[in-house]
């Protein structure tokens, strides 16, 4: 445990926000010790601007609560939601707190508020979050810092080191083994050898954690903008500590699968240089990157991986579904992994260009074609200027914009084929718009009323599926309640 209330050192936080302020103000003159901690002063020691503010104090969470009005408090770590004005600011006030036992790797089984700042940043994961700033002068910023573990000289020396006993902070939750690689990536900071050390003792306790938490965690290491290559860097970490095989071991398996590309590696590495080219503006697309090739492990043969696509897409899902990410995102991530190998050539005919729009789905087709530019990107090719990715997205947009391409925009409804050919609500309606959708696919000219109908009639003809009854008889039927 480290001696002393402070180092004393004098820092003035010329970018602590007024809202901010307020709060920290508010506490002091209720006569409680308040000091900004956490990610948010690490951020501004570094230069940054924090993404949430955090406060510790001396005041029990019921007394915070009644500082200020409109406060939350639905946990039962003591942390108070504070809505600070001026601003859509939050602030979350958390009490001065010391636990003990954490049997489930993941909560303390005890917490007691009370005690010191310097005893509440002794339970933190690593000395940059472990630092305390206690403001003097509120209206010039200014204030002492505490940092009893040194974190804002790691912070300069560029190293990452846990509070104390490495491997009592990794016993205490083993989530912290994926921070580390977080924030040792995120901010580029090298680990320190006993913390590195301790990580490769500890990684297997990571199959410990709820796919909720490792997804949340592979997220923001997906979703970094500021560090160079984050996506690369972060992995390749993972494998040195022994942790990429606990937490994906479906990419882990493609490190040694050979790959002929441009760009040296095998399909580990290829997969990382994807994930890297896609935007840091949407973490999911980078993990299906990731992912993006997943079934060649499995699939490798005579040099080839037939079908990699396809086997790849339900590994995907099911590797989704593990890491609980919402059904909307699963079912993005499988229809691009499995569309990602489409084969443009300048020959193709604008009814091929329609059936591949109506294939992958319009909604789809913005993703898929950033997928195949990051792809393209990791294997060091370039597609040509003349049947390459450009000349296949402007072809997409002119039959976008011009033809039709659902059911819903065809001539004719299921009520026409109703009425007019006397067939029954049910399967055949559904199978004869798909049929004249086909041919309107095809042709988008055979869209008129009249040549749908035409259609249908004939279809009907060479089937056995023609009912009797007629539009009359469903014009009855529909008429019941």
């Amino acid at each position: 445990m480290p001696t002393g209330s402070a180092d004393g050192r004098e820092l003035q936080l010329g970018q602590l926000p007024e809202a901010v302020a307020g709060v920290l103000g508010r506490l002091a003159d209720a006569g409680h010790q308040a000091a900004l901690v956490g990610g948010s002063l690490r951020d501004l020691l570094r230069g940054g601007a924090p993404g949430d503010w955090d406060v510790a104090t001396s005041a029990p969470p019921e007394q915070v609560a009644a500082l200020f009005p409109g406060a939350t408090w639905e946990n039962p770590f003591g942390t108070v939601t504070v809505r600070a004005t001026p601003g859509p600011v939050s602030v979350e006030v958390t009490t001065f707190r010391v636990e003990a036992g954490y049997r489930d790797q993941r909560r303390p089984d005890e917490v007691r508020w009370g005690g010191s700042l310097e005893e509440d940043l002794s339970r933190r994961d690593f000395t940059i979050n472990a630092i305390g700033w206690i403001p003097q002068d509120l209206r010039t910023r200014r204030g002492l810092l505490v940092d009893p573990y040194h974190g804002a000289a790691d912070l300069q020396r560029g190293v990452l080191r846990a509070v104390g006993d490495p491997d009592q902070r990794f016993s205490e939750d083993a989530l912290r083994i994926l921070r580390a690689v977080r924030f040792a990536t995120r901010f580029g900071l090298e680990l320190d050898p006993a913390t590195e050390d301790s990580l490769r003792r500890h990684a297997a306790s990571a199959d410990t954690l709820s796919g909720e938490r490792v997804r949340d965690e592979l997220l923001r290491i997906l979703g970094a903008a500021e560090a160079e290559k984050p996506s690369s860097r972060a992995f390749e970490m993972m494998e040195r500590l022994g942790l990429l095989v606990v937490v994906l071991p479906e990419l882990q398996a493609l490190r040694g699968v050979p790959q002929a590309k441009a760009r040296p590696g095998d399909a580990l590495d290829h997969s990382l240089r994807t994930a890297d080219a896609l935007p840091a503006g949407d973490p999911y697309m980078r993990l299906f990157g990731l992912l993006h090739d997943v079934g060649k492990a499995s699939t490798l043969g005579d040099g080839h991986f037939i079908g990699h696509e396809a086997v790849g897409a339900q590994m995907v899902e099911a590797i989704l579904r593990r890491l609980h990410v919402p059904r909307v995102e699963v079912a993005r991530g499988r229809l691009l992994v499995r569309h990602h190998m489409f084969a443009y050539g300048g020959e193709w005919t604008d009814a091929a260009v329609r059936r591949f729009i109506r294939r992958v789905g319009a909604p789809s087709l913005a993703d898929l074609f950033a997928l195949r530019r990051a792809d393209d990107v990791a294997s060091g090719v370039e597609e040509p200027q003349r049947g390459g990715l450009d000349e296949l997205r402007a072809r997409v947009g002119v039959e976008l914009a011009t033809s039709p391409l659902s059911a819903g925009q065809l001539a004719v409804r299921g009520d026409d084929l109703i009425d007019e050919l006397g067939v029954r609500p049910g399967p055949i309606v559904g199978r004869l718009l798909a049929e004249l959708l086909e041919a309107v696919l095809e042709n988008p000219a055979m869209n008129e009323r009249d040549a749908l109908l035409a259609l249908a009639r004939a279809s009907l003809a060479r089937g056995p599926e023609a009912t009797a009854g007629g539009a009359e008889t469903h014009r009855r039927d529909r008429s019941q309640p």
